[in-house]
């Protein structure tokens, strides 16, 4: 696949295995392009690609609970909580009661972890910016359709849950 461009247009035999690698290799890239930057950030404050996205998801999901970040991640409960606890002695995240079962952790960011979210997404959205801007309106609905694509059906659910309460 070598000199081939981001410009260059997908196959009308788009479903082959070479189009489908490509695919696979533009997306293996891009993400490892895409968080070079954001494990710099993260190496500085002793933390790790789990610990961001789990202050990305609670900052885009106040009062998200554990079993909804376990859900959305998929990680294991034990790895989620070293994460959390890691997260939670650091003053980066709070946990409250649920409203319904006290038992139940409700996670939010605190203004300190509010501080250093904002700063990761910062860089994050310098990249992914500038990819839409360089390719389009059309473009962008288009990745995010295959993106959407690559979800499962009952995971696309519980996203949609969480976005219509967040």
């Amino acid at each position: 696949m070598a000199g081939q461009t981001s410009t260059t247009g997908a196959s009308p035999l788009f479903l082959r295995d070479a189009e489908i690698r490509r695919g696979g290799e533009l997306l293996f890239f891009g993400y490892s392009r895409m968080t070079r930057a954001l494990d710099e950030q993260l190496i500085e404050q002793g933390l790790g690609r789990a610990h961001h996205r789990a202050l990305y998801f609670i900052s885009r999901h106040p009062n998200l609970t554990v079993g909804e970040l376990l859900r959305m991640l998929l990680v294991t409960k034990q790895s989620l909580g070293r994460v959390l606890t890691e997260l939670t002695e650091r003053g980066y995240i709070e946990t409250r009661p649920g409203r319904d079962d006290r038992r139940q952790k409700l996670l939010r960011l605190s203004e300190t972890g509010t501080v250093l979210e904002a700063k990761l997404f910062e860089s994050m959205k310098e990249r992914i910016g500038a990819a839409y801007a360089h390719a389009g309106q059309h473009a962008v609905t288009g990745f995010w359709q295959v993106l959407e694509g690559l979800i499962p059906p009952e995971d696309r659910a519980l996203m949609a849950d969480i976005n219509r309460r967040g």
